[in-house]
């Protein structure tokens, strides 16, 4: 399926990307942005974007060491304790059905104690907008590989 080609999934991108704009002006490091992006599509199997948010922090001056080691970065020491805090509630509001608890408290505290409220607020909202992302994705069958740094930027 071409998500562009049909009038409800492009309507619907187009909210969604419309989201992404709206984080991407928030005080939350774009850095940590990409990150957050990227781990959760990993966790997803989302080719596509996991291919987008690779080029898209590279572009962004993210080093290959980094990107490497995002799907590992429990056992990584090129993390800061923010973006490490930001991984973990990425990883646990990516997961919800793996957990009774859904996102822990201790999850939740570590997050608080490294942002404010609006960045917070931009992390739980960028959790959500990337996992929708990620399902359009994934049950369409979008492959990675093709995109090029700022294709699809607003």
């Amino acid at each position: 399926m071409n998500l562009f080609d049909n009038p409800v999934t492009a309507k619907s991108l187009k909210y969604l990307v419309s989201a992404g704009a709206a984080l991407g002006e928030s005080a939350l490091p774009r850095s940590t942005q990409e990150l957050v992006r990227l781990r959760a599509s990993q966790i997803n199997g989302c080719g596509a974007c996991v291919d987008i948010h690779t080029k898209e922090a590279a572009h962004a001056g993210e080093t290959e060491v980094r990107l490497h080691l995002v799907a590992v970065w429990r056992e990584a020491t090129v993390f800061t304790a923010a973006e490490r805090a930001a991984l973990a509630l990425a990883e646990a509001g990516t997961r919800l059905a793996d957990s009774t608890v859904g996102v822990s408290d201790e999850v939740w505290a570590n997050a608080a104690e490294h942002y404010d409220e609006e960045q917070l607020g931009a992390l739980v909202a960028l959790i959500a907008n990337i996992n929708a992302f990620n399902r359009l994705n994934v049950i369409t069958r979008q492959h990675g590989g093709s995109y090029r740094a700022g294709q699809y930027v607003v």
